[in-house]
């Protein structure tokens, strides 16, 4: 979600397209016969009338398809100031903050105590499963090649792949937590915590559907490869969150380390992706006052619900 830097950038350049040829072929052979086999599992275990994978799916989708609406802008020619774009950013970091505390955290440390950890217990299990999540999301930012909008190209191998591939992968990194967070929670004992937090991050991908289809769109990309991006950037949330709820069914132990690790790896985008860029154009008061409101709207809708 960050904007490439100007030293990473030649503006009078086309963009390049998305990758295609012969080198790729067997990794879109391989991709689409797994997900065929995702499809395949996630139907069985519907019909068999598993709520937690049913659950997962439609929040999931849910996220996917606010992502898709927030292109909608962008493709009736409306746009932004920088200023109101990043009240966006930063209510939707204050959204995925909340969900993180009261979705994720607080749901994995009464968990821990139930499955018989004691206060200190539950309370390292917690933070160790946030530091691995973290973690883990730190190293595939830094292995897996992909560019920011504020960074520029990060990851090995980065110079032979197309940019808008590039972006994508950016993107999907970042969504990738908010699908599995959406998973692990359905895959627990507060179902209705659970709607709460997909619900949640459904709110918050509205303006990030926005965000990304502009940001794209400013760097020279069609408005309609722009909101294409951005669209598939949201079809990894309903896969990640299906793929938590298949992960966690393996072990009820598992549960709260997968709640904290969805929770760690949110946090390291929060960090990591969404506040610095909502205050690298000097509007840090907006973007403040954003996540301010987004914490306080998700921390009231978790409550009300829940």
């Amino acid at each position: 979600m960050n904007k490439p830097a100007s030293s990473s950038i030649n503006r009078n350049a086309p963009p390049s397209p998305l990758p295609a040829g012969p080198g790729l072929r067997w990794l879109w052979i391989v991709t689409a016969l797994l997900l065929c086999a995702l499809c395949v599992h996630v139907y069985l275990a519907i019909s068999a009338g598993d709520a937690a994978m049913k659950g997962a799916l439609l929040g999931g989708l849910a996220a996917a398809g606010a992502t898709s609406l927030g292109t909608v802008p962008l493709l009736l020619s409306r746009s932004y100031s920088q200023r109101f774009t990043d009240t966006l950013l930063g209510f939707g970091a204050g959204v995925m903050l909340a969900a993180s505390s009261f979705s994720l955290i607080l749901p994995a440390l009464n968990v821990a105590s139930d499955q018989g950890a004691g206060p200190w217990g539950a309370g390292g299990l917690v933070g160790l499963g946030i530091l691995a999540g973290a973690g883990a999301l730190f190293l595939i930012d830094r292995l897996m090649p992909h560019e920011h909008f504020v960074k520029g190209v990060e990851g090995s191998r980065s110079r032979a792949m197309k940019r808008a591939w590039l972006f994508v992968m950016a993107i999907m990194l970042h969504n990738f937590p908010e699908g599995l967070a959406i998973g692990v929670a359905f895959a627990g004992p507060d179902s209705v915590g659970a709607r709460s937090l997909a619900a949640g991050i459904s709110i918050q991908d509205l303006p990030e559907g926005m965000v990304v289809a502009l940001a794209l769109h400013s760097v020279g990309y069609s408005k309609r490869l722009s909101a294409g991006i951005a669209i598939l950037s949201g079809l990894i949330e309903p896969v990640a969150a299906v793929l938590g709820v298949i992960v966690l069914g393996l072990s009820a132990a598992l549960l709260p380390w997968g709640l904290a690790a969805a929770a760690g790896a949110m946090l390291f985008v929060i960090s990591h992706e969404i506040i610095p860029e909502s205050h690298r154009q000097g509007h840090e008061a907006w973007a403040t006052g954003g996540l301010m409101a987004g914490f306080v709207l998700m921390m009231v809708l978790d409550t009300a619900l829940g």
